[in-house]
C-alpha cells in the first residue's frame, strides 16, 4: 500500500515490509528448532533478526550507504559462529552448525555481489532464498514423517525458496518468457494449506488415541488391550511360543477413595499404571481394563511358572505401602495367571480363566481374613479355578 509514497514515506515502507519478510521466516525456523528453549538459541535468533533487518534496510536505502554492506554481510556469518561456539560446551547440534554453515556462504554470497550492476536485486533474492530454504530444512527436520501435510508443507517451503532463485534466472537468461506475478506466489498457500492438513492430522491422531487410551493413566484401554492380545494369541501361535495373561483387581482401592477422597484414589491409579510399566518388558502390554483392574499381556513366555514369578513379583511390589496423598497406604491386590495354550486357545476363555482366578484368589484371601490359618497351602496364586469349566472350547 505505501511503497509507491514519495520520499521517506517509501524508504520506511520497503524496510518494514522486507525485515517482516525475513523476520517471519527466522522465527519461523527457531518455532522449529527442538533446543529453542536453550539461552543459546535466542541468542542466535536475536543475531539473525538483526543481522537480516539490517542488510535488507541498508539494500533499500540510498546508495551512499552501500560502504556498510560489506560489514553488514560479515555479520551473517560470524554473529552465528560466535553464538555457536560460545555455547559450544553446553550445546553440540548438528543442526546449528549446518545453520552456521549456511549463514556463512550467504555471507560470502553478499560480499561477492556487492560491487556488481545487479547486486542489490541478487543479494535481496540471496537473503530470501536462505531464509526459506532455512524454514525448509527445520520443518523437515521437526516433522520427519510420512504424511502428506509434512510432504506438502516442506515442498511449499522448498517452491517458496526456490521462486528467489528461477525468477532471476528466468530474467537474466529467458527475458521473453513472461510469468504472471501470482504464480510466484502460489508456493505460499501450498505451504498453509500443508500445515492446515498438519493440524488436521495431529488432531485426527488425538483422537485416535483418545479412542484407545485411559485418560487417567495412560495406559491401553480395554478396546486397545483386546486388539494387542488378539495380535499376541495369533503371534503366539505362529511362533509356537507361549503368551501369558495377568489380570489384577487392586484390593484396598475402594477404602482409599472413601477416606482419602476421589483424587488421592485417581493417584493411586496412575501410580500403580507407573508401577506395572516399570516391571514389565516393553515388548509386553499393561492396560486399565476396568475402574480398579488392570491387565498385563506377557508375550514369549517360557513357561507357566516364568508368568507366576512375573505375578508374584507385581503382587509383591503391590503389597510395599504406597505414599498418596502425603500418607502411606497399604494396598494389596488379587491376580489371576492365565496362560495360552495351556489355559484356553482363544481370547475370550483366555480372559474368562484369568478372571476366574483372580476372583479366586480373592475369595481366597478373604477367607484368610476371616479364618486365618485354616486356609491349606496349595491355595496359592492361580490355583483356584473351576475344574469343570470348559477354558478350550
Amino acid at each position: 500500500m505505501f511503497l509507491s509514497s514519495p520520499g521517506l514515506g517509501g524508504i520506511l515502507a520497503g524496510d518494514i515490509g522486507l525485515a517482516a519478510l525475513t523476520s517471519a521466516g527466522v522465527l519461523f525456523s527457531y518455532a522449529s528448532i527442538p533446543y529453542r528453549q536453550a539461552p543459546s538459541a535466542r541468542w542466535m535468533l536475536v543475531t539473525l533478526l538483526a543481522a537480516n533487518a539490517f542488510y535488507v534496510c541498508l539494500l533499500n536505502a540510498s546508495p551512499a550507504v552501500d560502504w556498510a554492506l560489506g560489514p553488514a554481510a560479515i555479520l551473517f556469518g560470524l554473529g552465528p559462529l560466535m553464538v555457536a561456539l560460545l555455547s559450544m560446551r553446553r550445546l553440540r547440534h548438528s543442526l546449528r552448525w549446518l545453520m552456521v554453515a549456511i549463514n556463512c556462504s550467504l555471507g560470502a554470497f553478499l560480499l561477492a555481489m556487492r560491487h556488481r550492476p545487479d547486486g542489490a536485486d541478487l543479494a535481496l533474492n540471496g537473503i530470501l532464498f536462505t531464509v526459506y530454504m532455512v524454514c525448509c530444512i527445520h520443518f523437515w527436520f521437526a516433522y520427519r514423517r510420512a504424511s502428506a501435510g509434512a510432504f506438502i508443507t516442506i515442498a511449499g517451503f522448498l517452491a517458496w525458496a526456490s521462486v528467489f532463485v528461477v525468477a532471476p534466472f528466468l530474467q537474466a537468461f529467458y527475458p521473453a518468457v513472461h510469468i504472471e506475478d501470482e504464480v510466484w506466489n502460489l508456493p505460499k498457500y501450498v505451504v498453509a494449506v500443508g500445515m492446515i492438513l498438519l493440524l488436521l492430522e495431529d488432531q485426527l491422531a488425538h483422537n485416535e488415541y483418545l479412542a484407545l487410551h485411559d485418560d487417567l493413566t495412560g495406559l491401553p484401554n480395554r478396546r486397545l488391550f483386546q486388539d494387542r492380545l488378539t495380535v499376541a494369541l495369533e503371534r503366539a501361535r505362529r511362533a509356537g511360543t507361549k503368551a501369558a495373561l495377568l489380570v489384577i483387581d487392586l484390593d484396598q482401592f475402594k477404602q482409599v477413595n472413601d477416606t482419602l477422597g476421589h483424587h488421592a484414589g485417581d493417584q493411586l491409579l496412575q501410580q500403580v499404571g507407573m508401577l506395572f510399566v516399570g516391571r514389565v518388558r516393553n515388548c509386553d502390554t499393561v492396560a486399565r481394563t476396568g475402574g480398579d483392574e488392570f491387565s498385563v499381556i506377557l508375550e514369549g513366555t517360557a513357561d507357566v511358572e516364568s508368568a507366576h514369578q512375573v505375578a508374584q513379583s507385581l503382587l509383591q511390589h503391590l503389597n510395599e505401602p504406597l505414599e498418596i496423598a502425603g500418607r502411606m497406604v497399604h494396598i494389596g491386590a488379587s491376580i489371576g495367571v492365565a496362560v495360552y495354550p495351556d489355559d484356553a486357545v482363544a481370547m475370550e476363555p483366555l480372559c474368562i480363566a484369568a478372571d476366574m482366578r483372580m476372583y479366586g484368589e480373592k475369595n481366597v484371601a478373604r477367607r484368610r481374613q476371616v479364618n486365618p490359618g485354616k486356609i491349606p497351602p496349595q491355595a496359592v496364586l492361580g490355583e483356584i479355578i473351576q475344574p469343570d469349566l470348559q477354558l478350550n472350547a
